[in-house]
C-alpha cells in the first residue's frame, strides 16, 4: 500500500471514529493530543517510506538523506509541540507518562532512520545489501501499522488496535530474525574489515528501529488495558 493511502487510511479511521459510536466511549476527549500523536505516526511513517526509496533506488542518496532529516526535524517540532501542551494540561486524556513515552518513542523511529540515511552516506556504502533494503521494508510495515493503531486512540474497539499490534510485534520478529542472518552472512562472506564495521553498524541501526515499533505496540497495548 502507497504512503498516501496509508495516510489516508489513517485519517479516516478517525474520522469514522469521531462521526460514529466508537468515539467517547472510553477516553475524556482532548482532541489536539490525538491529533499530534497522530501527525507523529504520520511523520514517522513518511520517514520509513523515505528510507525504504532511499535503500531500494539508491539514486542521489544525499537528496533522500537531506529529505529524511527534514522529517527527523518535523517529528522534533511535533514532539516538542506535544511535550509543551503537557506542560499546560491539568487533566489529560490518556495517563501522562503514556503520552510523553509514546511520542518519544515514536521520534526514537525517526532518529534511527535518519542515522540509517546519514551512515549510508557518510560511509559511502556503494549498494544497500538486499537484506538492508528489506529491513527498511520491515521498518516501514511495522510504521503503517502504528499509523493505523495510532489513529484509533480514543475510540472503542480495543480489539483493532490490538490486532495492529500483534502485526508490528510479527514483523519485528521477522526483521529480528532477517537481521541475525545478515550479520552472519556479513561475517561469512565479507572480506574488507571495513566493510564488516559499517555494515554491522548499520544493521543495528535497523534492529534498533524495528525493536522501538515493538516498544510501541506494547505503549499502545498498554494504553487500551488501562482503559478497557
Amino acid at each position: 500500500m502507497s504512503l498516501s493511502n496509508v495516510l489516508a487510511q489513517s485519517t479516516a479511521i478517525k474520522k469514522n471514529a469521531k462521526g460514529g459510536t466508537m468515539w467517547r466511549g472510553i477516553f475524556p476527549r482532548d482532541e489536539r493530543f490525538f491529533d499530534l500523536l497522530q501527525r507523529a505516526a504520520e511523520n514517522g511513517c513518511a520517514s520509513s517510506h523515505q528510507l525504504v526509496r532511499l535503500m531500494v533506488e539508491y539514486k542521489s542518496p544525499q537528496t533522500v538523506a537531506l529529505r529524511i532529516k527534514d522529517l527527523e526535524h518535523q517529528g522534533d517540532e511535533i514532539t516538542h509541540e506535544l511535550i509543551r501542551k503537557l506542560d499546560q494540561t491539568f487533566v489529560t486524556p490518556l495517563d501522562r507518562e503514556d503520552i510523553h513515552t509514546l511520542a518519544h518513542v515514536i521520534d526514537d523511529v525517526v532518529d534511527l532512520i535518519e542515522a540509517v540515511a546519514d551512515r549510508l552516506v557518510i560511509f559511502k556504502i556503494p549498494q544497500p545489501t538486499p537484506e538492508a533494503q528489506e529491513l527498511a521494508r520491515l521498518i516501514h510495515q511495522a510504521m503503517e501499522e502504528i499509523c493505523r493503531g495510532v489513529a484509533l486512540l480514543g475510540a472503542k474497539g480495543n480489539e483493532i488496535i490490538y490486532k495492529h499490534c500483534i502485526e508490528i510485534k510479527r514483523i519485528e520478529g521477522m526483521a529480528d530474525q532477517l537481521n541475525r542472518q545478515a550479520i552472519a552472512q556479513l561475517f561469512e562472506q565479507e572480506r574488507d574489515p571495513l566493510a564488516v564495521i559499517k555494515w554491522n553498524e548499520i544493521y543495528a541501526l535497523l534492529e534498533e528501529a524495528t525493536d522501538r515499533c515493538e516498544d510501541v505496540a506494547n505503549i499502545l497495548e498498554s494504553v487500551v488495558l488501562k482503559h478497557a
